[in-house]
């Protein structure tokens, strides 16, 4: 396989389909609960089993949703929108077709804006966001020969996100991904889980050579279910489809599966047309119609959104718009990172400091989202605070982290406990001090030599008798006074 470097005189197209389930405590045309881990088959009821003779109803939360969305992404929300059958056979659909909409969606022409491998903002257009219900699913691991179907998800209310084929590589692919996931997550609409399967993505990749009019014909990537998945079968796909056109073969339409373990994609099987599908409007299910004043109704609940959230971070707070973005990546961190910044005297930057450092670190280290920190964002800002008033050093700080990490109490409790309170006194810093110059008459002729660097040796050497808990600015004055002297 070639590098991505050889890209070169190739333009990458691709689109993405986002199928974000909604987080409805209820399915979409069921009163069945959606809840995560149950066992097979026992959150499934006569109408997710495709029983004759019963009739969904629709559940007006979903619309709600999806006209959140809708809003949030600049879109045209729809006053009339229709349920159609998309007609396909397969074990884990009991109806023998999926109701989803399509002519006539909730949402269309929507916008987002992603940042590009350049730097550069680069808008991408968002064709559709409809919504759908899921299949179950097939089982085919510790049953032998035989293969099982749990129909659990059957029902489960999905919005699938359509983008335009405005992305031009896997990295922009991935910057779009992650955007729509921090999108549903504001809104509260998704809990964006992957691993549960509740933020899936398949991805159409094309290629043509440079200058090139006409679209390449593309694959469809299924079984994409991480953020690093999707960027390795991204570039996998491009890659084959680039060697396959240059060796004088053609891409044909087709849905391929990525494979992990592996790191391929496989064909899967022939890329379906609509028309395969025998869509047509569902009749047991009226067309959906929304007033104006229940779309402005929802627009007043709309959150403040990522985008919005990271300027005024750099605008208020005056933080850099690489820290902004990632304190803005979710609403439970930025409303942590304020919590702190509301609780303390100390620039906002300080405070970022430490949630995006320790704090975030403590928590990748034990695969832990914000919402599960052991450290109360009152609690880090009392941290803070004993850094900015000089009670502690930034480096005894990071001592006294892991002792509040471990549960042993505040800031100021642990100080207390373990004496850990600096050492402002001057005169005996100055003690220490001279005791440090007169135990190294060597270092300090090479100083006053013109060896300027063994400032920090000396420093060190002062730091070590404190045991870290002499203040740094004090201790650098009075060497710097004695040394020069």
């Amino acid at each position: 396989m070639m590098g991505i470097s050889s890209f070169s005189g190739w333009e990458v197209v691709i689109g993405l389909e986002v199928h974000a389930q909604l987080a409805t405590k209820a399915k979409i045309f069921s009163g069945a609960s959606t809840a995560y881990g149950a066992e097979p088959n026992t959150q499934a009821c006569l109408v997710d089993l495709g029983y004759p003779g019963v009739l969904p109803v629709l559940n007006e939360e979903v619309v709600r949703m999806a006209t959140l969305f809708g809003l949030a992404v600049n879109a045209t929300v729809a006053r009339r929108s229709v349920f159609a059958r998309k007609n396909y056979f397969y074990p884990d659909l009991p109806k023998g077709y999926q109701i989803s909409q399509y002519e006539l969606p909730i949402v269309e022409h929507g916008e987002l804006f992603i940042t590009d491998g350049d730097g550069n903002e680069r808008r991408i257009g968002i064709t559709r966001a409809h919504l759908e219900e899921d299949a179950g699913k097939s089982i085919h691991e510790g049953l032998g020969a035989s293969s099982g179907i749990d129909l659990n998800r059957a029902g489960t209310p999905l919005l699938e996100i359509v983008s335009e084929p405005d992305l031009r590589s896997a990295k922009e692919a991935v910057a779009y991904l992650r955007k729509i996931h921090t999108i549903v997550r504001y809104l509260g609409i998704s809990d964006g889980n992957m691993q549960e399967g509740s933020f899936r993505c398949d991805a159409n990749v094309s290629v043509r050579r440079l200058g090139q009019k006409v679209l390449g014909t593309r694959a469809e990537l299924k079984n994409l279910n991480s953020f690093r998945f999707i960027e390795k079968a991204i570039n996998f796909e491009i890659e084959r489809q680039i060697e396959l056109i240059k060796d004088g073969g053609e891409v044909v339409q087709e849905t391929r599966l990525y494979d992990s373990d592996k790191d391929e994609t496989r064909s899967m099987r022939s890329k379906e047309e609509a028309n395969d599908y025998r869509y047509f409007p569902d009749p047991d299910l009226l067309p959906v119609e929304i007033s104006e004043e229940y779309i402005e109704a929802i627009r007043v609940t709309l959150p403040e959104l990522p985008d919005a959230k990271q300027q005024r971070f750099v605008n208020d707070y005056d933080l850099k718009s690489d820290a902004a973005a990632i304190l803005t990546t979710s609403r439970a961190l930025a409303d942590y990172f304020e919590a702190v910044v509301g609780a303390t005297d100390a620039r906002a930057q300080v405070a970022a400091n430490w949630v995006l450092g320790e704090l975030s670190g403590a928590l990748n280290r034990e695969n832990k989202g914000i919402g599960d920190s052991r450290i109360a964002a009152t609690d880090l800002a009392g941290l803070v605070n004993r850094i900015h008033d000089h009670t502690i050093s930034g480096k005894i700080a990071k001592q006294v982290f892991e002792a509040m990490w471990e549960g042993e109490g505040t800031a100021d409790e642990v100080i207390e406990a373990k004496g850990l309170e600096q050492i402002t006194d001057s005169s005996a810093i100055e003690t220490i001090v001279d005791r440090v110059i007169a135990a190294n008459p060597g270092p300090v002729e090479e100083y006053k030599a013109g060896k300027d660097k063994l400032m920090g040796f000396f420093v060190g050497q002062v730091m070590k008798e404190t045991q870290g808990q002499a203040n740094p600015e004090q201790v650098n004055q009075i060497l710097k006074a004695k040394l020069n002297d």
